[in-house]
Parts: structure tokens; C-alpha cells; sequence
């Protein structure tokens, strides 16, 4: 089934979703979806990374029905009867929350754990006793590791550089190990530097694109790590929603498996950074410095772009963005919250 057969689907026959990290960008953003396909979701979030403004957005790019579809839960994957009691009754678990960014893993290894592998074993474990119809969970292009060949496929990783790519190694582990012990239906996603709206600017932590809108908005100097020749996939939101709804309803041959989310190309931050003046022009934001460069990130590797081969073949993930188009969606949406 395609993307858009199955949301014509869904629309005809609501579930009950339930969104972890449902305030943090992708997290919401997956929300604001669901609810404008008419479905049921519930949501956790701690706000460690995730904020409330982020659920006003999209409670007021939903409709009124839409919203009182929603139930909202503070709470942390923490904790175990949490997990346990928000799973109860819920068709799909898309699992979003965790602590991101290879930086905040190598300062506080400790609280990387604790999120990424006991919470992840506390919503795995309550997802499988609920019998839920599926699990999908967010894993990284950082379980990679040290493989420097191009593109990345599935099948072939190195040694994790982080204690970030650890955890989601890690998760990746469990889920295979649910799956054949318990017969669960899990589904891994290995995220390749997503961005787009409601992704958060500020803090020591924040991904590049939004960081540097900010700067670009606040006329203030662009950093970019190392050389600026170093490339990513960069991946826009809406293409990772288009994944996780695909995964939530895979096919039983493409369940138990692990899938690159991205576009399959690359670009150098150098790119990027020429990529985002434009799109700033075209909103009326003329940022004329060249960016500053520094030293590299430790953690980071050079290069990195996916081989999307099988989730195209496996789960029909058909992305439909572009890195220029995403860049101008979300170029607009912080000029219209950030700019003057």
C-alpha cells in the first residue's frame, strides 16, 4: 500500500496511536498528522527536549474535533507503569522520545542510557504485554559507526563513535530480539539528519539547520565543524512521517527489520549553508557573511548518505521532499516565529 492509499484508509477506519516524545519536533509533528487524518492519539513527553509550544502549534493547525482526539500525558519512558498503563488499549506505538545529539551522549553518557536503553526496554516490554499492533521506533544513521562506505545499507554497520550510536544499537538489539522471541511486531527506523519545522534553535545541543536559521535571522556569525565539506542526507519531516505510518502498517515480510529513512543523496555543509541564504532571500532575510569555520565535532563522521533501496522495496517509503524544498518550508516557518 502506498503513502496516500493508506491514508485514505486510515481516514475511513481511526486507531489509537500512541506518540512518545510527542512534544519534541518529530514528535509533534507526527501528532499534527495523525490528528488531521482523524485519528486517536495519545501522548508522553517529559519536556527534557520537547516543549508545550510545540502542542499549542499544533492545536491550533488542527481542528477543534481533531484535537479533543488527542490525550495528553507528562510523563517519562522512565518509568515503567507509565509505559505500561499509556499502552493499554492502543493499536499503534510510534516511538519517538529519547536524548538525542552525539555531544550530549559524550558529556552525560549516563542519562543517554537511562532514556535511550531502560526506556526503551520499559515501552518495548509494556508495547509487546498490551498487544499492540505494531512497534516503530526511532533508531540513527549514527549506528553506523565508523563504516566509511557510501551509501549506507542496512545490512553493514562499523563501531558505534558515540554513546548515542551505542543506544540505538542497542535498541536495534532488543527489537530483534522481541521479534523472535516473542513474536512482536517491531520495525526500526535509522533517521538520517532530519529537519523541518518546530525543530528547536536554541541550547548547546541544537541540530545545524535550526541553529543556524536563527543566527542567519539574528544577523549573527554561521559556525560551521571542520572544513564545510563534510556531507550529510539530510532528510525533511514530512518524509520521516510518510516512515513511520508505512512502518506502523508494514506488510509481515518487511516486520522485523531496520530501514535507512533519508533521500538517498548528500550535500556538504558548505551547500547548506548557500542553500539556506537563498531560501532566506526569498523570504525577505538577507544574511551577506560567510560562515566561520572551527574545529571538528568529536563523534562526527565525515560523510553520510543512505541507500533507501529497502524501504522503497519493503514498506513503499516514496519521499516526497527534497532537500531545496524542505529547506524553503522550513526557512519560512522560522522567519514567521523568529524573524523581525
Amino acid at each position: 500500500m502506498d503513502y496516500d492509499a493508506l491514508k485514505a484508509e486510515l481516514k475511513q477506519t481511526p486507531k489509537v496511536w500512541f506518540v512518545t516524545g510527542c512534544a519534541g519536533f518529530i514528535g509533534s509533528n507526527l501528532v499534527e498528522t495523525l490528528l488531521t487524518l482523524d485519528q486517536s492519539v495519545v501522548g508522553l513527553d517529559n519536556f527534557s527536549t520537547g516543549y508545550p509550544h510545540n502542542l499549542d502549534e499544533v492545536q491550533q493547525r488542527v481542528s477543534r474535533e481533531q484535537w479533543q482526539c488527542f490525550t495528553f500525558v507528562e510523563g517519562d519512558i522512565r518509568e515503567p507503569e507509565v509505559c505500561q498503563r499509556l499502552c493499554s488499549g492502543v493499536d499503534y506505538v510510534l516511538h519517538q522520545a529519547a536524548l538525542g545529539s552525539v555531544p550530549r551522549s559524550i558529556n552525560d553518557p549516563l542519562a543517554t542510557n537511562q532514556s535511550n536503553i531502560d526506556g526503551f526496554l520499559n515501552m518495548i516490554l509494556a508495547a509487546r504485554q498490551a498487544d499492540v499492533a505494531s512497534f516503530t521506533y526511532a533508531s540513527s544513521s549514527a549506528v553506523y559507526g565508523d563504516h566509511s562506505a557510501l551509501p549506507k545499507v542496512e545490512e553493514v554497520i562499523g563501531t558505534p563513535l558515540s554513546p548515542y550510536a551505542v543506544t540505538k544499537y542497542v535498541n536495534e538489539v532488543y527489537a530483534g530480539v522481541f521479534a523472535k522471541t516473542y513474536d512482536f511486531n517491531c520495525v526500526g527506523l535509522r533517521y538520517f539528519n532530519v529537519f523541518g519545522p518546530r525543530q528547536d534553535p536554541t541550547g548547546a545541543y541544537a541540530a545545524v539547520i535550526p541553529k543556524w536559521a536563527a543566527a542567519m535571522l539574528a544577523n549573527e556569525p554561521v559556525y560551521i565543524n571542520g572544513d564545510g565539506e563534510t556531507s550529510r542526507d539530510f532528510c525533511f519531516i514530512d518524509n520521516v512521517i510518510q516512515a513511520n505510518l508505512l512502518a506502523a502498517h508494514a506488510v509481515p515480510e518487511a516486520k522485523d527489520q531496520v530501514y535507512n529513512v533519508a533521500l538517498g543523496d548528500r550535500i556538504t555543509l558548505n551547500e547548506l549553508f548557500r542553500a539556506m541564504q537563498v531560501a532566506m532571500q526569498h523570504h525577505g532575510v538577507a544574511y551577506a557573511h560567510e560562515p566561520v569555520y572551527r574545529d571538528f565535532r568529536a563523534g562526527d563522521i565525515r560523510h553520510s548518505q543512505a541507500d533507501v533501496a529497502k524501504a522503497q522495496r519493503l514498506l513503499n517509503y516514496a519521499p516526497q521532499y527534497r532537500v531545496a524544498a524542505g529547506i524553503e518550508e522550513t526557512v519560512a516557518w522560522y522567519v514567521e516565529k523568529f524573524g523581525l
